[in-house]
Order: C-alpha cells, then sequence, then structure tokens
C-alpha cells in the first residue's frame, strides 16, 4: 500500500508541465524539444538521455538516504501492515468481537499513517524544484523532440496524458508536434523509461527502496 517507486515524481513533473499547457517563450506548447539542439543524431541523444535518468535518480537517492529515517520507516510499515492483515482476516471470518477491538486502534493507525506519507514525501519536497527546473529549462535545449523510433505505439494512457509516441494525427499535424513518422518517441518519453529502468537498480544499490520486506 505505501510502496512508492521513484519514478512518481516524473509522473508528478510530467503531470505538471502538462497542466500549465507548458506556456514558456522559446518552449513550445505541446512537447518538449529543440528544433536546433545542443546534442545531436540518435546514439548521442539515447545515452545522454539515460545519463541524465542515472544523475537525478542518483540524486533522488541521496537525498532519500539523508532525510528517511529506514528503521523507522520499516518499523512503521510492518506495524500498519500487521494491523491491516489482522483487520482484514477480522472482516473475512466476521468475527465482530475482534473488528470492533481492532477499530480502537483506528486514529493510532491513522496516525501512523500521516506519518509515513510524510517520510515519503519530504524528499520529493526537496527534489521537486531541481527535476522541474531540469525538465523545463534545462531538456528542451539539449535534445530535439523526438529521438528513437518504437516498433509499437506506447500511448495507452487514457486523453494522452503522457504522449511518448508520435500518433497518425501528430504526423499529419507536424509543424505542431515535429513528428515525422508515427511511433517516434519523444526524448522525454525515451527519458521516462529510462528512469523507470534504472530507478529499481539504483535503489537497490543505494539501499533507498521503500519496499522493505
Amino acid at each position: 500500500m505505501y510502496k512508492i517507486k521513484t519514478s512518481k515524481m516524473d509522473f508528478i513533473i510530467l503531470g505538471f508541465l502538462n497542466s500549465i499547457y507548458l506556456q514558456v517563450p522559446g518552449i513550445g506548447q505541446n512537447q518538449l524539444g529543440s528544433v536546433n539542439p545542443w546534442i545531436k543524431g540518435v546514439i548521442p541523444s539515447t545515452f545522454g538521455i539515460i545519463g541524465i535518468a542515472v544523475m537525478l535518480n542518483l540524486f533522488n537517492a541521496a537525498i532519500r538516504k539523508k532525510l528517511v529515517d529506514r528503521d523507522k520507516l520499516k518499523r512503521l510499515m510492518k506495524e500498519t501492515r500487521a494491523w491491516q492483515k489482522e483487520r482484514m482476516a477480522a472482516f473475512k471470518s466476521k468475527d465482530q468481537e475482534k473488528i470492533d477491538q481492532l477499530n480502537k486502534k483506528s486514529p493510532y493507525m491513522n496516525k501512523l499513517n500521516m506519518e509515513l506519507m510524510q517520510m515519503n514525501m519530504r524528499p520529493m519536497a526537496l527534489t521537486f524544484v531541481p527535476f522541474l527546473l531540469v525538465f523545463y529549462f534545462l531538456l528542451p535545449h539539449m535534445f530535439s523532440y523526438t529521438i528513437a523510433e518504437s516498433p509499437i505505439p506506447l500511448n495507452i494512457l487514457p486523453d494522452h496524458i503522457f504522449h511518448l509516441t508520435c500518433s497518425a494525427n501528430d504526423v499529419k499535424n507536424e509543424a505542431k508536434t515535429h513528428c515525422t513518422h508515427e511511433n517516434d518517441m519523444y526524448f522525454w518519453g525515451w527519458y521516462f523509461l529510462s528512469s523507470i529502468s534504472v530507478s529499481g537498480i539504483i535503489m537497490k544499490v543505494t539501499n533507498t527502496s521503500t519496499n522493505v520486506d
């Protein structure tokens, strides 16, 4: 229930950019990227984005390691999970006496849940602004709008919340989307996938994973 993946930061950043329609002079209102990027070529761009994803995940892991007490986090999560498991078992067995007994602990468990949420959100409060600056002001100038071609369309989320690859309509509206071929991958789509790929490894190596089992 409380397992929060590092990629959640990416969702928040991309959602924020989407919500304000990218209305910054010099940056397109739809997809991030540059017509004349600092880094040119598919291979330098793909490896460059992977490198940036690694660095940002390392930065996030360092902040989390500094701010989150792992022992306390583990203790709180074990306590809340044990209570939830016991409560679920009582409901399944229809043991009303046990349910009433466990419900008396609800205010205390709600307090623990709030503390867990605060522990997980504290690092995000410090990393949000640096991540936003990188996404908004640095990366769009470093890379072109699209850098690779996906074998399949990756726009699986509703309403194109995160438009990872070019659709047929995007190709028709090339002047606005900068898509020349269907399934071309936007640079930040490649960053998003790269970040998801490396985040688990980095969390495991740095011992900052939110999964304390």
